[in-house]
């Protein structure tokens, strides 16, 4: 007889409608999670178990906080923004949001006295631009945060560049990208099972950020308290595969996730 984690990984449809076996899941994880472990959310205050998530990579443990839907990432990202922000509070004034994620709306808009929110696809935004040819003059922002974005640009150094532009001096770009393997590998073309990235961003990804800019800080999983969940909880030696056939195998299944803090 199959267990029922065994159950619900099977491949075939007939064997239990779809959508049924996506609640299944749901229960079977969130039981087995209440069971395991509890987590604290730095951007909701939720305190309980988080959820597993099955991107196409695969299932990921502890990925998603159950109250406001954050992720990992955004987590980590929440901890180190509030950090950053502490240690420069003179930068209130003007922030550029491209590819807005909605946990962080609210906060930026509080602490800052002018917010836009920029995207090239997205709706909803204050200006649709291309992040290569952005539509505003040197020196415009304090800060810029672009979460998830270069992996899907292919000229990633004139966009880091065109972002270094529009800061002040003394400004700061927070923009962090999903560290997947040790060393970056370009792609030939983009991936449309990663949502069209044109690379694999590794460890080293971020050097390429002190071609442009005075200095990059890099904070890590490791740096703030595990009750944060903010490590990546997947297995990457399944890589390369069909998939993601130039994705690098990396040992483990519990990885760090990095954010990088620019200055001008």
């Amino acid at each position: 007889m199959l267990s029922l984690p065994q159950y619900l990984s099977m491949n075939s449809a007939s064997e239990l409608n779809s959508k049924i076996r996506a609640i299944l899941r749901g229960i079977y994880y969130r039981v087995k999670n209440v069971r395991e472990k509890e987590f604290e959310c730095p951007i909701c205050s939720y305190h309980g178990p988080f959820n597993d998530f099955f991107p196409a990579t695969g299932l990921r443990k502890y990925a998603i906080c159950f109250r406001c839907g954050s992720m990992e990432r955004h987590r980590l990202q929440k901890l180190v923004l509030d950090k950053i922000l502490k240690q420069n509070n003179n930068l209130t004034s003007r922030i550029m949001h491209f590819a807005p994620e909605s946990f962080f709306k609210d906060y930026f808009k509080h602490i800052f006295r002018d917010y836009l929110t920029a995207d090239l696809y997205m709706n909803n935004v204050d200006f649709k631009c291309d992040i290569t040819s952005l539509p505003f003059k040197n020196e415009e922002f304090d800060l810029v945060f672009a979460s998830h974005v270069l992996e899907h640009i292919k000229d990633d150094l004139k966009a880091i560049s065109e972002i270094k532009r529009v800061l002040k001096p003394g400004g700061i770009a927070i923009l962090p990208v999903p560290i997947v393997c040790k060393n970056t590998v370009e792609y030939s073309e983009p991936n449309p099972l990663e949502t069209f990235h044109v690379r694999a961003p590794g460890e080293d990804y971020y050097e390429r950020y002190s071609q442009v800019f005075s200095r990059v800080e890099l904070f890590s999983s490791k740096d703030f308290p595990e009750k944060y969940q903010t490590f990546i909880y997947e297995d990457r030696s399944i890589y390369p595969n069909e998939a993601f056939p130039m994705r690098q195998p990396c040992l483990g299944e519990k990885h760090i996730d990095i954010v990088p803090v620019c200055f001008v």
